[in-house]
């Protein structure tokens, strides 16, 4: 009998975020609304919920409880963590995100080489959106 070899997809090294909150499935929906995330990944335990989640192939982690507990993790969020999510149209994410609750912080503009803007998450992370200007 002959051993047929399974072909996996290589493993690229990577780096992603993994953020904690008190309600997973309210980031989860948030994320999804905000930046048109895709749910790739799944857990759900009775200590809580894991989630990988995808913007346009940019992924990151969201974990926490079913309801609006205490992180067992403690506080985090602010500027203790910072995403940056970098997109083609950053004034149209922006808005968007800040109609499915997000806070302005400060608003997008071009300063540094960048055009991007910051918002505070209903979790209170941080999240500036934006991209490099061309020629920098």
């Amino acid at each position: 009998m002959k051993k047929t070899e399974s072909k996996k997809s290589p493993i690229h090294t990577s780096i992603a975020p993994w953020l904690t909150v008190g309600n997973a499935l309210s980031a989860v929906d948030f994320y999804k609304s905000a930046f048109g995330a895709v749910e790739t990944y799944r857990l759900e335990t009775p200590e809580g919920l894991v989630v990988r989640l995808a913007v346009d192939g940019a992924e990151f982690w969201i974990s926490g409880g079913y309801t609006d507990g205490d992180s067992s993790t403690g506080a985090v969020g602010g500027d203790s963590v910072r995403m940056i999510l970098t997109v083609a149209d950053p004034d149209a994410l922006f808005e968007k995100a800040l109609r499915a609750g997000a806070s302005q912080i400060f608003p997008v503009g071009e300063a540094h080489g960048w055009r991007l803007g910051r918002l505070s998450d209903p979790f209170g992370l941080h999240w500036e959106i934006g991209h490099l200007l061309s020629g920098q």
